[in-house]
């Protein structure tokens, strides 16, 4: 099953443990075929909210919610359940740094 892992800010990280490389998880679930794509996000700054409203193309530079927590990044994994998936995130770095949510979508 797939799941999207959206990497995101926190404004309460963990800051007495040292959270695991980034490049070591990185390279151990693309290895095994549990990452299938990922990357880092540019900021909020550079993103445009698009809405159709009325007809009418509506545009707003940012994002469109205005919050402290971003999405920084994504990550597809492939996992055989949500327990998978879980422990996959409980590696990440962003999980002691940031939050990680996952979402099962149906992808190919």
């Amino acid at each position: 099953m797939k799941y999207m892992m959206f990497v995101c800010t926190d404004t309460e990280p963990e800051t007495t443990l040292e959270a695991p490389d980034i490049y070591a998880w990185v390279a151990d679930n693309d290895a095994n075929g549990r990452r299938v794509a990922g990357n880092q996000l540019v900021g909020p700054e550079a993103a445009t909210t698009v809405r159709v409203r009325g007809g009418e193309l509506l545009l707003t530079d940012g994002p469109f919610a205005e919050t402290k927590e971003v999405i920084v990044g994504f990550d597809i994994l492939e996992c055989a359940d949500l327990d998978e998936a879980i422990e996959v995130a409980r590696a990440h770095p962003m999980a002691w740094h940031g939050r990680l949510e996952l979402r099962p979508y149906h992808g190919e």
